[in-house]
């Protein structure tokens, strides 16, 4: 497992230097994954401001992520998108990555079409260090996790549920750094759940006066 560069950066405003630490982190994943998977596997890595206050969590890239090598795009990433002008932020202000970066998915054995899945707890427990390391890195004062997979991760309680504890800034000591966690639904349920839309929405407006009132954006 991967033990390398947890680094704590003061809030020096040097975007730079913490973009050449995470550069260098995603150059380490990239080697171990191809030592680990014996295969070229594509890896997602996080984007965005490096220097952010605010980074966002999510589960692993899907198909879409992997063509265009960034988080969050296709109909995840346009939810995402009306989640942020709800937030009334600038998406470029943000860091957004996943828990896992390479893609889970199963290959039907009837059509060989392949599919989204669940990340499975090795996959997650693989790319533990990784996220902790660039969360470090970045070091964000406020942490939103999208869905299970990101809450579970990074609370380290695999019992963890985003029903329970979604909408509520949780205080979180997560390696070397400290941060307020606010759990939110992932952008991509209220496509298949649709009566999770207006708690979804609840949970944005929660969101946007908790980052007024500790002045995260300016």
């Amino acid at each position: 497992m991967y033990k390398g560069a947890a680094v704590v950066f003061d809030r020096s405003g040097d975007g730079l230097l913490k973009a050449a630490r995470l550069q260098s982190l995603n150059k380490d994943m990239q080697k171990l994954v191809n030592e680990f998977y014996k295969d070229d596997v594509r890896l997602v890595y996080g984007g965005g401001d490096p220097d952010s206050r605010i980074v966002l969590v999510g589960e692993a890239p899907g198909k879409h992520e992997i063509i265009q090598n960034k988080p969050f795009v296709g109909q995840a990433g346009k939810n995402l998108d009306e989640f942020i002008a709800i937030l009334g932020i600038n998406k470029e202000d943000l860091y957004i990555t996943n828990t896992v970066k390479l893609r889970p998915y199963k290959t039907n054995p009837d059509t060989g079409r392949e599919a989204n899945r669940t990340p499975t707890t090795a996959e997650i427990r693989f790319f533990a260090d990784f996220l902790k390391s660039e969360l470090s890195i970045v070091h964000p004062e406020l942490v939103v996790s999208l869905g299970n997979i990101a809450l579970r991760s990074i609370t380290g309680d695999e019992a963890a549920t985003i029903g329970l504890l979604h909408g509520i800034p949780i205080d979180i000591e997560y390696s070397t750094i400290n941060f307020k966690l606010f759990p939110l639904y992932h952008p991509a349920s209220i496509i298949y759940r649709r009566e999770l839309r207006h708690v979804y929405i609840e949970d944005l407006q929660k969101l946007k006066a908790y980052i007024k009132e500790q002045g995260l954006v300016h």
